[in-house]
């Protein structure tokens, strides 16, 4: 079924109101698990927008588990895809939803400030440069105005490979679409600018904890990576409030 085309708006809106269109398809039925998604020509078609917003809201519906792509295939809606319907402000977000945030980036805080500091130690130019290519990515979706949700994603996926440490590679992959709250929660309340300001701040947090790795400072890692994790819980304790 073809997706209901919606006029443009502010642009770092854009990215989440075509997530949200595609989640709403599922949840109604529309969009059957097991289902290809439309080609991206047609969605772009649909929608009026740049490939980059399409790939955006796709990444950030992979990130949820909702969507999922299969080499050579294409893009599937996931078997597990979410069925109930997500309050719509003043975010999309419920309280046990919130809640559950803040315990997975408690948990995250216990494993992943050590990890970065492991893969200070053990890190390879591979890891290295993987590392380097999810902030980038991160950085040029941000600087469109885009959520950067996949690539953050993947940053933290890259620092847990470099500890050379399969279990922390595991511990991410279970926690899989709960790692990165901001594809669970729309931050609908915000103005345009006040959300770019809040993606850009989280940019640098990652930016610090980079630096850091590629330093080769533990001390520093940790610090870098603990600052980043209480001010994300310091900022859904605020929406959960």
């Amino acid at each position: 079924m073809q997706p209901t085309p919606k006029t443009r708006a502010a642009k770092p809106r854009l990215t989440e109101q075509i997530a949200t269109e595609l989640r709403d398809q599922i949840q109604r039925g529309e969009l059957s698990p097991g289902e290809r998604l439309p080609s991206e020509a047609k969605l772009i078609e649909a929608y009026g927008v740049s490939r980059t917003v399409i790939r955006e809201a796709v990444s950030a519906l992979k990130v949820e588990g909702i969507l999922a792509s299969r080499q050579g295939a294409g893009v599937f809606v996931q078997r597990t895809a979410i069925k109930e319907p997500m309050p719509e402000a003043p975010f999309s977000g419920s309280y046990e939803q919130l809640s559950d945030i803040i315990e997975v980036l408690e948990l995250r805080m216990a494993v992943e400030i050590e990890s970065a500091a492991l893969a200070c130690q053990r890190m390879t130019f591979a890891h290295q440069a993987r590392l380097y290519e999810a902030l980038k990515r991160m950085g040029a979706e941000v600087a469109e105005g885009h959520l950067g949700a996949e690539a953050d994603y993947q940053f933290h996926l890259a620092i847990a490979e470099a500890t050379n440490n399969p279990h922390y590679v595991e511990f991410l992959k279970f926690l899989g679409n709960k790692t990165i709250p901001r594809a669970r929660v729309t931050r609908t309340a915000e103005s345009p600018e006040a959300q770019q300001e809040y993606l850009e701040k989280l940019l640098e947090e990652h930016r610090l904890i980079f630096e850091a790795i590629v330093s080769r400072d533990p001390d520093n890692a940790r610090h870098a990576m603990r600052s980043h994790l209480t001010q994300s819980l310091s900022r859904y304790h605020k929406l959960l409030s």
